[in-house]
């Protein structure tokens, strides 16, 4: 006779947002300052919305702006969210408040798993969240840290003398407090109430609290991660801001290929650019799905993507031939080497209509019908565009500006469930580029067809504003088990030495 297997506790995450933003200059919460065209606790709560390990989430939101976050909950569609709710005036009464608020409706004896989140860390792992909830299988209580790479010194003040090293500790024990922190319900709980009886109590976080009042309880040490940095000082705004720009998104796969093809039948793709190349490959693998696809380039169709009168068309005829247009591809390119001081008005006017312009013009003329199915446009950049390269100033240039067309466009769009994403292959084998720089190694360049793989799973995920990376698998790093700054500062390099 089989054994009845434990059911799992439902997993909360409690995202603590009670900060107000004067340490960074604002006169509104940090939590609410946009980052990559998002508040901060979009990104946040985005990210447990997505989180496999979660069931639901509740937000404590400083005093007043609770409005504030109902409305971005609303119009981001997240569905998770059960409450939002003031926090205290202090990191403990708002913890408080949220013990309360996770006790309600649960049944004598029942526990749950809880996780608090500064929501002021808006790049937290899948990872990291994964292991916190596995961890709470073992442990009451959890945290997150990681090494410090920095010498600490305890100091201590003299008078108007400042200050003098009293001690070094060792640093191979030191480390750096992240969040979340995890716990059993009635373990942090537990605590609390102790913690009630102290005239004197006073912490900084969670785990210090379990750790002071309920000394028996071990708190087992998840490794951290560096990119899980928390916003606090002016400086970390614009850092956050940039490690979002550079992050590398993952498309999400489908199942197989009969989820292709029931997400594809009956939709219809305008892809222009669709002559050779990603493009045309694109336009193959959709219609093997069962799409109708309106495959435009300038040797076939006599599509001039840099013409609006042709753009129009091509768009007008799509929708009046099959009552719709779901997702509008743009994969049109030139590519002219040379340095700028000797280059000709032509080439340099050619180079912004068809990189720069185009892809604006097809935009504009996308957007209506895009609304009309709430579809996807699909733009394209190049591994350069995070650093222009002598010779290559007109391409890169206008490459980077593709990434804050679809940053931007992807906000202003989202109100009307437009998703615009743009898609960053490292060196391809593409006509263009074998027209550019001839034959290359065989195996050093990406193929097309595996572009054309990962932008369809773009069009068919619920993604917008991504620049998603297409690179090679690169099998050392992968063994060396890099955390994901090292992946990402790793990929910027790589960028730089990619056209």
């Amino acid at each position: 006779m089989s054994v009845p297997q434990e059911a799992k506790p439902r997993t909360t995450a409690v995202v603590l947002a009670g900060g107000t933003g004067q340490r960074v200059g604002l006169s509104i919460p940090k939590q609410l300052l946009k980052i990559a065209g998002k508040a901060v606790i979009e990104h946040t709560l985005t990210i447990f919305e997505h989180a496999e390990d979660i069931d639901d989430v509740i937000v404590l939101m400083a005093p007043g702006f609770v409005p504030d976050v109902e409305k971005i909950v609303a119009k981001a569609g997240l569905t998770k969210i059960t409450k939002i709710i003031e926090g205290g005036s202090t990191r403990n009464e708002t913890t408080e408040r949220a013990i309360e608020a996770l006790g309600e409706g649960l049944a004598e004896g029942e526990d749950r798993n809880v996780l608090f989140h500064d929501a002021v860390r808006p790049l937290l792992s899948q990872r990291v969240i994964k292991d916190c909830v596995e961890a709470l299988d073992r442990y009451q209580a959890v945290d997150v840290a990681i090494p410090s790479a920095d010498t600490i010194i305890v100091t201590r003040t003299h008078g108007e003398d400042g200050e003098f090293i009293t001690d070094v500790p060792d640093r191979s024990r030191l480390r750096r407090g992240q969040t979340p922190q995890a716990f059993k319900l009635s373990t942090i709980r537990k605590a609390y109430e102790i913690a009630a009886g102290d005239p004197n109590f006073q912490a900084t976080d969670d785990c210090s609290v379990v750790l002071r009042y309920l000394p028996d309880v071990p708190i087992h040490v998840v490794a951290g991660d560096e990119y899980n940095m928390k916003v606090t000082q002016p400086v970390d705004v614009f850092i956050t801001d940039k490690l979002f720009q550079l992050a590398s998104t993952a498309a999400p796969q489908q199942a197989d290929e009969a989820a292709y093809r029931k997400l594809l039948s009956g939709k219809t793709l305008v892809v222009f650019g669709g002559s050779y190349g990603i493009g045309a490959d694109i336009a193959t693998l959709a219609e093997s799905y069962g799409a109708k696809v309106y495959a435009l380039g300038r040797s076939t169709t006599g599509t001039h993507v840099e013409n609006p009168e042709h753009v129009d068309d091509a768009l007008s005829k799509a929708y009046a031939e099959t009552g719709r247009v779901d997702y509008v591809i743009n994969t049109a390119g030139v590519l002219r080497i040379g340095k700028l001081a000797e280059t000709d008005n032509t080439t340099i006017q050619e180079a912004l209509n068809v990189n720069y312009l185009a892809p604006v013009q097809i935009a504009r003329a996308s957007y209506k019908y895009l609304a009309e199915t709430q579809g996807q446009l699909l733009l394209y950049t190049s591994s350069s565009y995070t650093r222009g390269r002598a010779e290559y100033s007109l391409y890169s240039s206008t490459k980077a500006a593709m990434v804050n067309l679809t940053q931007a466009l992807a906000d202003e769009w989202a109100g009307e469930g437009i998703r615009v994403n743009c898609v960053n292959p490292e060196r391809t084998a593409t006509p263009m580029r074998t027209k550019a720089f001839g034959k290359e190694p065989e195996g050093s360049l990406l193929s097309s067809e595996a572009v054309a793989r990962t932008s369809l799973d773009v069009l068919l995920s619920a993604m917008t504003g991504h620049v998603i990376d297409v690179r090679q698998q690169d099998p050392t790093r992968e063994a060396a088990g890099s955390s994901g700054f090292e992946q990402a500062l790793a990929s910027v390099l790589d960028r730089q030495e990619d056209v």
